[in-house]
């Protein structure tokens, strides 16, 4: 399979490199500085491009299976994250290229809450970091109004940090994961096994899913 990682240096994109690269996919790493290139794994296509710029999403998707979009905005600016959203989708419509976005978790519904949101649930998202739910909130927003391409969104459970691969992980949709405790985490190296298990066996078109243990 072919594959076009954008945010490729990123802590998710690295790892999902590495998962493909692991499972012999033929991987095109973008990054956006130069820079970033000694980040990345040797037998990675490294292309400079920038998520935000449509000529590059419709150079770096053609002939490709898929592309997945790793990128953060340094500022979790919502216009910014909604404007690169929808370059890629424009993009990829031209193209007619599969597209995985790894989104965030504050439009997910919390267990047992009558309908409440991750975003409006201090125990899951901190008042500090409400202007990041909102960007991955409005990203998710602008994904349902998408009917021209296969897109699909995987929201990652409350709490994404670095870890270990343990190749175990529980899929949903729309409600956040929690385990015994109440707890919603996964490693980032078992969300990259997630968005590969998903890449080779698309079970979700034009929809979002979560995971987590």
């Amino acid at each position: 399979m072919k594959i076009t990682i954008l945010g490729a240096a990123g802590n998710v994109g690295r790892r999902i490199v590495n998962e493909a690269l692991s499972r012999g996919h033929e991987v095109t790493a973008v990054v956006r500085s130069p820079e970033r290139i000694k980040e990345l794994p040797a037998g990675t296509n490294v292309q400079i491009g920038n998520a935000s710029n449509l000529n590059d999403i419709v150079r770096l998707s053609v002939d490709q299976d898929l592309v997945i979009n790793a990128t953060r905005s340094a500022i979790s600016n919502v216009d910014e994250v909604v404007m690169v959203t929808k370059t890629i989708m424009e993009g990829l419509a031209r193209t007619g290229v599969r597209l995985m976005i790894i989104g965030g978790a504050a439009s997910l519904t919390v267990p047992g809450t009558n309908g409440k949101k991750v975003i409006d649930s201090p125990q899951f998202l901190s008042a500090s970091l409400r202007h990041i739910g909102e960007a991955s909130f409005a990203q998710y927003e602008a994904c349902l109004q998408e009917v021209r391409i296969d897109w699909s969104y995987l929201s990652p459970p409350a709490d994404l940090k670095a870890g270990n691969r343990t190749g175990k992980y529980r899929l949903g949709r729309d409600e956040l994961i929690v385990d015994s405790q109440g707890n919603s985490s996964i490693s980032i190296e078992d969300l990259a096994i997630v968005v590969l298990d998903e890449a080779e066996q698309p079970g979700h078109h034009q929809t979002r899913f979560t995971a987590a243990y």
